[in-house]
């Protein structure tokens, strides 16, 4: 007489192959969620570009390498997230450069204000001087100074490296900014829009001097 001995078997559907997590789907969700970021400034809406871009190779990855590869889940969240700030960002700051200039100024930025470097000796470009007396509107940052509160008077600098990391911006990149009443401001190291009267002139004043001297002014009116 004989006994079966009956071995048990695991069935093949019973079994799912171990599969690792994608590095790039991983990456990509990361990335979507710094895409955000595209509604702070222009040059931050390289990052949904990015995230778009890496979630579609993790697709990729994933969907010609099935049986070892898993996240494409991931990658597809990762993907509408960078597509939507993507939109959105741009969008947004479109809209902000169209409506942030008030009625009756002129949009001028600081490389308007640089000399031409071709031409050897001009300090003052043409189109600065033509600004003289006009009412502009121009974003910077604020130069620290000793105050940090109640700030009437200021440097603006064209730049945060300038403004915030021991930077010696030149002449022509920083205009000093005097508010009327009753504009204060209170130093924080982000983006000022302001407006006001454009001057080009030499003033004796303690700032002056301790900026090594100051062409550009601005009587200010406007300030956020």
């Amino acid at each position: 007489m004989s006994t079966d001995l009956a071995i048990p078997a695991t069935a093949d559907s019973d079994y799912e192959q171990y599969r690792a997590l994608s590095t790039a789907a991983v990456a990509s969700v990361i990335v979507g969620l710094l895409s955000p970021l595209a509604i702070l400034d222009w040059t931050l809406v390289v990052v949904p570009i990015v995230g778009v871009l890496v979630s579609l190779v993790a697709l990729i990855k994933v969907r010609r390498n099935r049986a070892e590869l898993s996240g494409e889940t991931l990658a597809r969240v990762g993907l509408a997230l960078s597509l939507v700030f993507g939109i959105i960002g741009p969008g947004w700051l479109g809209y902000v450069y169209a409506t942030e200039v008030p009625p009756g100024y002129e949009r001028v930025p600081f490389a308007l204000l640089q000399p031409d470097e071709t031409q050897p000796g001009q300090v003052v470009p043409p189109a600065a001087l033509e600004l003289e007396g006009k009412k502009v509107f121009i974003k910077g940052y604020v130069y620290p100074g000793n105050r940090t509160d109640g700030i009437q008077e200021f440097l603006l600098v064209r730049d945060q490296g300038d403004c915030c990391f021991g930077g010696n911006p030149k002449i022509t990149e920083r205009i000093l900014v005097k508010l009327d009443e009753p504009l204060r401001l209170t130093y924080k190291p982000r983006l000022h829009r302001l407006g006001g009267v454009f001057h080009v002139e030499a003033r004796d004043t303690a700032i002056d001097n301790a900026a090594g001297g100051l062409l550009y002014h601005l009587q200010a009116d406007y300030l956020q």
